[in-house]
């Protein structure tokens, strides 16, 4: 089962490589790990996918808080947050294919975002299963790259991780 972390840390060098350093150490795979800064300019905001038994998530919850610049870990309870990811995916094609993409792409309000002779790139952001199916249609064509964010998630309703933090 996946959960979802959200992981607050200080913004300053290194701090990512002792994230993802805990994580090898300790046999943990991330499935997805985005992270960019909040709006405190002195903070960033890790999301983490792990996939494994609560028994495992525990254990990742417990040693990203003996971190120093990690400032505060949440389990997201799964249903409680929103989610969603970006990906840019370039499918081969010939022009006589166009339309038949740009139709697929419609259907899962992707966009196109680049056109030449021989490929589309399409943008689209949302959840993990709504990307699958638009790669999954996309497969028949000829997918040539594909780069997703990962996840990121902020908890439903009016609570904020920052608010709840000692900086705040």
């Amino acid at each position: 089962m996946k959960h979802t972390l959200s992981v607050l840390v200080e913004n300053q060098p290194g701090v990512l490589s002792k994230v993802a350093g805990l994580f090898s150490r300790r046999g943990f795979n991330i499935d997805s790990l985005a992270v960019g800064v909040t709006q405190d300019a002195d903070i960033s905001r890790m999301t983490i996918v792990v996939d494994g038994d609560e028994h495992i998530v525990e254990q990742v919850e417990k040693q990203l808080n003996k971190l120093i610049p990690v400032i505060k870990v949440k389990v997201l309870e799964p249903g409680m947050f929103l989610s969603s990811e970006h990906a840019l995916i370039k499918v081969t094609c010939r022009a006589k294919q166009h339309a038949e993409i740009m139709n697929i792409a419609e259907l899962l309000h992707a966009s196109i975002v680049d056109v030449s002779p021989a490929s589309l790139t399409l943008e689209i952001t949302g959840s993990e299963d709504r990307l699958n199916t638009l790669i999954g249609l996309l497969k028949p064509y000829g997918i040539k790259e594909v780069v997703r964010s990962g996840a990121l998630a902020i908890e439903k309703g009016a609570s904020t991780a920052l608010k709840q933090n000692a900086k705040a």
